[in-house]
């Protein structure tokens, strides 16, 4: 039974839910009717039963896709409690065995569903902001050549404001959604009383009829009723802010009902006034309504964008952790909540990648075309992990997980397929984007694995060396030095060049690695693990989560309790510093090797990320053939 106050945090966390999830989604009615009707790309006729048969799209669209498949079954699927594609990857690798082209290929589909995720961070604040904007057109033509400016000066100053962090302003994101959700039904609803009829849409035998006799004219819809459903993947990625509860309640309870009363508004104005597909959103309201709601859709767009940048800082931090991507810059903007974080270099990638776009496309209906392709594609991908999970976790047989996907999979299918024909158009930006993260991604994974392995090929084995210590020969100095290696079984590069320089070791020797394990959170009773080797030499292992921030002082002073106390004032780190060189016929393809040293060389330094006191740190150079 809930007590009084589970339900308060339950109520608040749904608010917040709102503020942070549903952005997304919840400013596709700008745009997606608008879409199907009048876009650029096979606009379909206004007809009843047109307009009926594609409000029941809209309709079965949100109840399959949003609410049975993601609300109610991806939700499960959750590495304890986290949820989007990267966490979903890791819990579809479980129960594997490394190496094996099942776990390759599971690997290969989360990467890309990452890729296509950047690709969606791009384009969603771009055709949000621009929609949005768009309305000062129905008010007034004379501000139509002030619409891509004030749309650039807006996203330009939205991503000026990340490195503040979104504490601040993150407290008004619910009630402004709020606001926002209860205007879309309040106009909605308007339209609705004055034409009952397209009620009568939530027969799916409307979008039956409708798709059979527009055979090719429906396909190619389906291309722009996809819009209705962008952001149902930040309802699982952001699952481990909020939890399932609050999610699923505000979707349930407010979210979904206001979307549907608006769209069945929308559809209901046309039936009365084909012309008002000019912008059917703005011309809901009444006359004296639109400037505020003009504004309002800004700020809602704004949020919807802040949701995705802030995603896309997430997922790399994940990603970086998990040893996909090169160290970068991450700085924490709230004391209080660890998942507010600012990544520069992601930051100002993502702003130069949206400017460049708004100025190509130049209006949100040129973006549609852009918009499906990364959306849609995430979503298969999704499909087929959540099958390796129910295989691999839930240990159901092959044959259910696939019927069980399959109705999810022909939908997803169809709606990739339709968004397909228009990559010409737009469709390619999100395929190439996505392309481009994806191989960094890759090169970058598959570059560490082969240095890795050349580094433990190079290396000696630690413990007859520690023995080769102990039976002297060796000058031993006060204090203790830390050597990092990822390697805890092979003698560190830097330790030997240690000794080669300097022909003594300290008095107290650690050997210590780093190892992120494919859950969220370490606990600190789990965080060091330690072995005590002979001649004060010590093996320590710390082990964080990919959420987890890396902190190796404060992990160091844990290994007080099995008896190794460290003074960081009288503690030395030795970090090696590898250069690498390009070798032609190596396991990599010439070019990668190339990517990979410039990735290598401009990655963020090991001493800030670990958090070790600089003054501290001794960094050893040696040279690498890859």
């Amino acid at each position: 039974m809930q007590t009084e106050h589970d339900k308060k945090r339950l109520a608040t966390l749904t608010l917040a839910a709102l503020g942070i999830v549903y952005g997304d989604i919840g400013t596709s009615p700008l745009y997606s009717i608008k879409e199907v009707f009048g876009g650029a790309h096979h606009p379909v006729p206004i007809t009843p039963e047109n307009v009926l048969g594609i409000l029941s799209l809209f309709f079965w669209s949100l109840i399959i896709v949003v609410t049975v498949k993601y609300v109610s079954f991806i939700m499960r699927a959750n590495n304890r409690g986290e949820g989007g594609i990267i966490a979903l990857m890791t819990l579809a690798l479980h129960k594997g065995t490394p190496g094996t082209w099942q776990q390759k290929l599971l690997v290969m589909l989360g990467l890309f569903g990452a890729a296509l995720f950047y690709g969606d961070g791009v384009i969603t604040p771009a055709i949000s902001v621009l929609s949005a904007v768009e309305g000062l057109e129905i008010i007034t033509p004379a501000f139509k050549p002030y619409i891509l400016p004030i749309s650039l000066v807006i996203l330009v100053g939205l991503f000026l404001f990340q490195r503040r962090g979104t504490a601040s302003v993150g407290a008004l994101f619910g009630p402004v959604m709020v606001l926002w959700f209860a205007v879309l039904a309040a106009f909605g609803a308007m339209s609705i009383i004055q034409n009952p009829s397209v009620l009568a849409a939530i027969n799916p035998l409307h979008a039956l009829q409708f798709l059979q006799s527009n055979s090719m004219l429906g396909f190619f819809a389906l291309g722009a009723v996809v819009l209705c459903i962008t952001g149902a993947e930040a309802l699982y990625a952001d699952m481990g802010h909020f939890g399932a509860k609050p999610i699923q309640y505000a979707w349930l309870g407010y979210v979904m009902p206001a979307l549907l009363i608006n769209y069945f508004g929308q559809g209901a104005l046309l039936l009365a006034d084909p012309s008002a597909i000019e912008n059917p959103f703005y011309l809901l309201a009444p006359e004296w309504g639109r400037y505020p709601l003009v504004i309002l859709a800004t700020v809602a767009t704004v949020i919807a964008s802040q949701a995705v940048i802030s995603g896309a800082f997430s997922i790399t931090q994940q990603a970086i952790q998990l040893g996909y991507t090169p160290r970068l810059e991450i700085q924490h903007t709230s004391e209080k909540e660890i998942g507010q974080i600012y990544l520069p270099a992601i930051n100002w990638l993502l702003l130069i990648s949206i400017i460049a776009l708004v100025l190509e496309f130049r209006s949100s209906s040129n973006l549609a075309a852009a918009y499906g392709i990364a959306v849609t594609g995430t979503m298969l991908i999704t499909n087929l992990l959540a099958i390796a999970v129910a295989v691999r976790l839930w240990n159901w047989s092959p044959v259910r997980a696939i019927l069980g996907a399959l109705p999810f999979i022909c939908i997803d299918l169809g709606f990739f397929l339709a968004n397909s024909v228009k990559i010409p158009d737009g469709g390619w930006f999100p395929l190439a984007f996505g392309l481009a993260i994806f191989i960094l991604l890759t090169t970058w994974k598959r570059g560490r694995e082969l240095l890795s392995r050349r580094l433990a090929d190079e290396a000696m084995e630690l413990r007859p060396f520690v023995a080769s210590i102990v039976e002297g020969g060796v000058e031993r100095v006060p204090g203790t030095s830390v050597f990092m290696t990822p390697n805890p079984e092979g003698v560190p590069h830097a330790l030997l060049h240690s000794l080669k320089h300097y022909k003594a070791l300290h008095e107290q020797v650690v050997i210590l690695s780093v190892q992120v394990f494919d859950v969220p959170y370490v606990p600190d009773i789990d965080r060091v693990e330690m072995k005590q080797l002979p001649g004060n030499f010590s093996q320590v292992t710390v082990q964080y989560g990919f959420k987890d921030e890396p902190d190796i002082p404060a992990a160091l002073i844990l290994c007080a309790e099995s008896g190794l106390q460290f003074d960081m004032m009288d503690t030395s780190f030795f970090l090696g510093r590898e250069t690498l060189i390009p070798k032609l016929g190596s396991e990599m393809a010439y070019w990668r090797e190339l990517l990979f040293i410039a990735m290598f060389r401009n990655a963020g330094s090991a001493t800030a990320f670990f958090k070790i006191p600089s003054n501290r740190v001794v960094e050893l150079g040696s040279q690498v053939v890859l």
